[in-house]
Formats: structure tokens, sequence, C-alpha cells
């Protein structure tokens, strides 16, 4: 009897604590639960762009007619890049462009400027071209267009890309160096050292970046992709995350910045959350590609592939940006290759072997604005 009752004690004990401790996890649960219901009725939705948001942008041509712009408006992207004029830029040049598209909604956020050659060269005629790009960004200032893109490599190795079939015969954009690496010099161009263009670009910046600065507008560089060591015999200066480290120590502002793309970072085999929180706690980004990618070997040989298959955790870059507080553009490009925009040619978007048109650009806002308003309501 003695024992029976002492089994029952020890049965009776353990039932309590299991109760207990089964209470006290009940408790933690609902608590965490109550909790994020607080954090969730705090996100007011929709979770739209803002002034304290990045802004999703597509590219198009600065003379697209209204169709081409309604495109745009009618997937959710209010702002805009595309091409500059010829250097040097003009200010009522630049306020027409912009107002034409404002009448529709939309906002031009970034303008690539080129017309520069001799400058990357290092050739006679360079102090001429860099007066006219400095009068450029002083038009761009005063017209209120905020970021200035550019591109400052010798040569860029396009041989490399083919187009391979991704799910469903889609198009995917690969690039392989190793049939292409050997190739000739192109005689206008010649062949550079990394040094000698490493020499024109500081000439460059430190003409342009205290200009830039003073009109209010941020300077992209955007980075070299395909990111080879060499194109055509000339080496390529701004192909490693090294390179991006020094670009931004030729002058010390935040108008001198980069063109982050998390796809060619994962291309030279670098962690795209690394090289996204050196350059913006420094403040040098100036403008964003979000891509995907898969890597067979860095540098050399990728594929860019739809955002939902790469190797780039797009969903951390995205919590990233948004911790580094940046405000500008973020341009989900390079859509893949789909039949209807085979069947249905001229839209927005494309480019590349294996690109795509309108549809698949209206999957990548897609995607990105996903991405973005999860981001933000966390």
């Amino acid at each position: 009897m003695k024992d029976n009752r002492r089994d029952f004690i020890r049965k009776s004990t353990a039932l309590a604590a299991g109760m207990s401790v089964a209470g006290l996890s009940a408790c933690s649960v609902s608590g965490k639960k109550d909790s994020e219901k607080e954090v969730q009725k705090s996100v007011e939705w929709p979770v739209l762009e803002g002034p304290a948001t990045p802004k999703l942008c597509v590219g198009i041509s600065s003379n697209a007619d209204v169709s081409k712009m309604r495109q745009i408006k009618q997937i959710g992207a209010d702002y805009v890049l595309m091409g500059g004029p010829q250097i040097p830029w003009k200010v009522e040049d630049l306020k027409a462009i912009m107002d034409r598209f404002k009448a529709e909604g939309l906002t031009v956020i970034n303008m690539m400027i080129g017309g520069h050659p001799n400058t990357i060269y290092g050739r006679e005629g360079r102090d001429a071209e860099i007066e006219k790009i400095k009068e450029s960004l002083v038009a761009a200032g005063a017209a209120g267009l905020p970021v200035v893109e550019y591109n400052f490599y010798a040569d860029r190795l396009m041989e490399g890309y083919y187009e391979k079939k991704g799910r469903g015969d889609s198009g995917v954009t690969a690039f392989d160096y190793a049939p292409v690496k050997d190739l000739a010099a192109k005689p206008e161009i010649g062949t550079y050292t990394s040094e000698q263009l490493w020499d024109n670009l500081t000439y460059f910046l430190k003409a342009v970046i205290p200009v830039a600065e003073k009109a209010g507008v941020r300077m992209a560089l955007h980075p070299n992709d395909p990111p080879v060591p060499v194109s055509h015999g000339s080496k390529q200066i701004m192909a490693t995350f090294n390179d991006w480290k020094r670009l931004i120590t030729i002058v010390d502002s935040p108008s001198n910045g980069m063109t982050f793309d998390c796809g060619v970072s994962r291309e030279m085999g670098e962690d795209p959350l690394e090289v996204l929180r050196y350059l913006g706690s420094r403040d040098r980004i100036n403008h964003i590609h979000y891509r995907n990618v898969t890597v067979q070997e860095p540098y050399v040989k990728y594929e860019e592939v739809f955002f939902d298959v790469g190797q780039v955790n797009l969903f951390a870059v995205m919590q990233e940006i948004i911790k580094i507080g940046y405000k500008l553009a973020i341009y989900p490009e390079h859509p893949r290759g789909l039949d209807y925009d085979k069947e249905h040619p001229g839209g927005i978007g494309g480019g590349y072997p294996g690109g795509g048109g309108y549809t698949a650009q209206t999957y990548n806002i897609a995607y990105t604005r996903a991405m973005m308003q999860a981001a933000l309501s966390i």
C-alpha cells in the first residue's frame, strides 16, 4: 500500500511539473504572438515607397512615348533611369526630359553620362571632355537630377555572353571567359595597364567630384560587368572588391560613389552583404542594381537567372538596404527571356542574350516590391 501511495505521489508530482512547464511555455508563446501582432498593427498597409525608403525604378529611353511610360506606371514603378543627352548637358534640356516624364507620374532619378573616351584612355582632348562633364553636373544639380551614373572601363567583353535555356525553356544569360579571354586588342582602343587606367580615373575624379558635390549630385560608377581581369588585352580596374574599395578613397566624398550590384558581387565570389555593408556604412552607394546569379567559377563563368533561383539571398540584401537607410533608386534589372516577350517584342527590358522584355520586367518589379514590403514590415 505504501509503495502504491509513493508511486501515486511520484506520478502526480511529475504531472504537475509537466503542466507547469507547459503552462509557462504556452504563456511564452502567447506573449510572443501578442507581441508580433502589435508589431504588425504598427505597419500601415499598403507599404509603399516614400522619402525614407528606396525607390524602385525601370530603365527607359529618354524619348519614350506615353504608351511606354504607361507600361511602367501600370507595373507599379514611379521612377525611371535613362541615358542622358550628348554632353555638355543643358539645364533646359534636362528639365524638358524630366518634365515630360513627370507629366505621366514618373520621376527621373538617374541618367547615364558618356562621351568621354579620351578621358578613359588618357588621350589628347580629355580636358575638353572633362569640362563638358563638369558643366553637365552643374546642369544636373540645377535640374534636380540626384544621380549621374557612368562607366570607366577600357573595353567590355560582350563576346563572352551567350544564351542558355532555363526553366520552361526560358532564356538565361550565361557568361564564359575561357573562349574569349585571348581576343586581340581592338585597333581603335589599343591596350592599357591597370595603373594607366587608375591614373586616368584619378585625374577625372579629382576634377569632377568637387563640382558634383557642390551641385548636390551623386556620381555612381558602374562596376565592370563581366568582372573579368582582361578584356581585349586591357586590364579591368573595377572588377574586384578591392578595386571598389580603392575607388572611394580617391576623393573622399559621398558624390564619389558606386552602383552596388549584388549580382556582380556574387559573380566576383564575394558575399553581397559584406560588400553592401562596407560601401553602405561609408555612404558610398549611389545606385543599386538588384538581380540574381549562379556562379560556377568566380569572375569568369556564371549565369544570370530568375530572382528566386539564384545564389544571392535577395531578401537579406533588401533587409540590409533598408537597415543602412538607403533612399535612392533600386533597379531590378536583366529580365529573363520569356516566350510571351518574344511573341510581343518592343517592351521595356532586355538587351542581352537570353534577356527578356516587359513581361519579365514586370516579374522583376513585383518580386523586388515584395522583398521591400516584407523588409519594411519587420
